[in-house]
């Protein structure tokens, strides 16, 4: 494996360690808060007066498996990381498929309709984009030769 590959993946994997950690913060704060705090707290585009008031408590459970979700996700990732930094090429695509499928969803739903702020968000989206083709080149141009033979 060459030092190109070694750069790669210490990028990717810096990179899901800043996103595990986010996320994970992200799924502490959202636990922690009333419903409609944690609702603002995550569509932070949307004016907060639209969402205050009180919610059914199957709202609030909702929201708060929503934040146990990105606390472990976050979790996850940051020990992914750890993995990834160490040439694991499972760590790689299973990092890939917990925490950029993630992203996914939030792109589609969240992004796309206009409820979050391009900060702290969006950017998320672009780590972990980043973090795996950057681990993917990494893999494609010769990891995976690298660990069969």
């Amino acid at each position: 494996m060459t030092s190109n590959h070694h750069l790669l993946l210490k990028l990717s994997a810096v990179l899901w360690v800043i996103w595990g950690l986010v996320h994970m913060f992200a799924g502490i704060m959202t636990i922690s808060q009333e419903t409609a705090g944690a609702v603002a707290g995550i569509a932070d585009a949307v004016d907060p007066a639209l969402i205050a008031g009180d919610f059914h408590p199957a709202v609030g459970a909702v929201v708060n498996q929503h934040g146990f979700n990105l606390l472990w996700i976050g979790a996850f990732t940051v020990i992914g990381g750890v993995f990834i930094w160490r040439q694991s090429i499972t760590a790689i695509f299973m990092t890939a498929i917990v925490g950029w499928v993630t992203d996914v969803g939030y792109f589609i739903f969240m992004d796309l309709g206009g409820f979050v702020k391009f900060v702290p968000g969006t950017v998320m989206t672009i780590v972990s984009s980043a973090a795996v083709v950057l681990s993917l080149w990494a893999y494609f141009s010769g990891l995976r030769k690298v660990k069969t033979e």
